[in-house]
């Protein structure tokens, strides 16, 4: 009796750019994948509906660029580069309609309504961890989510975030130290 083999993501990847259309290799691609696309889109957009948006934007790519891939990481540490980029677009170009949108009524709504949780969140103990996010700026956030919430290691995050992994460490230490000092200022508020 002979084993089937699945094979792997790059061999999916070389067989997906030669079949040239959305043959077997790439739906099997988006199947082996779709699950954590759209953790990481979940996690760096921060709500359902922008993070299905957003995975099938990461797909929509994928699929267009799918023979850009050069094999000189993981497929899997490419396409959460590709995800991450995708994301981070999408985060900034929303963030940009929704200023323009905003009224300045809107505004003074919204920073009542800020300033009544915060106080809630102070008498409660509670450190409102996604504003201390929402702080970052789209980077730095994504690379906090990644190495946290995702647990990929320093190399990885390196080869997603295009720089050295003791670049990546120092990135890091220094935004968890921010995070912490405004975590503490926060909490004593």
């Amino acid at each position: 009796m002979q084993e089937y083999v699945l094979p792997s993501d790059e061999e999916l990847a070389a067989q997906a750019v030669r079949e040239g259309s959305d043959g077997t290799a790439f739906t099997s691609l988006v199947e082996r994948f779709r699950t954590k696309v759209w953790r990481v889109c979940w996690r760096l957009m921060g709500n359902e509906h922008d993070a299905q948006d957003a995975a099938q934007e990461v797909f929509v790519r994928l699929f267009f660029e799918r023979g850009k891939f050069q094999g000189r990481s993981s497929y899997s540490t490419w396409l959460h580069a590709v995800a991450i980029r995708t994301c981070l677009t999408l985060r900034r170009t929303r963030t940009r309609r929704r200023r323009r949108e905003d009224s300045a009524e809107e505004d003074q709504i919204e920073n009542v309504s800020d300033g009544a949780s915060e106080k809630n969140a102070r008498s409660t103990g509670v450190i409102d961890t996604e504003k201390l996010l929402d702080d970052l700026d789209e980077e730095d956030r994504a690379l906090v989510l990644m190495r946290f919430a995702e647990n990929h290691d320093y190399e990885v995050l390196a080869e997603m975030f295009d720089m050295t992994a003791g670049a990546c460490r120092m990135r890091i230490s220094r935004l968890r130290e921010r995070l912490a000092t405004k975590a503490a200022k926060q909490f004593s508020e």
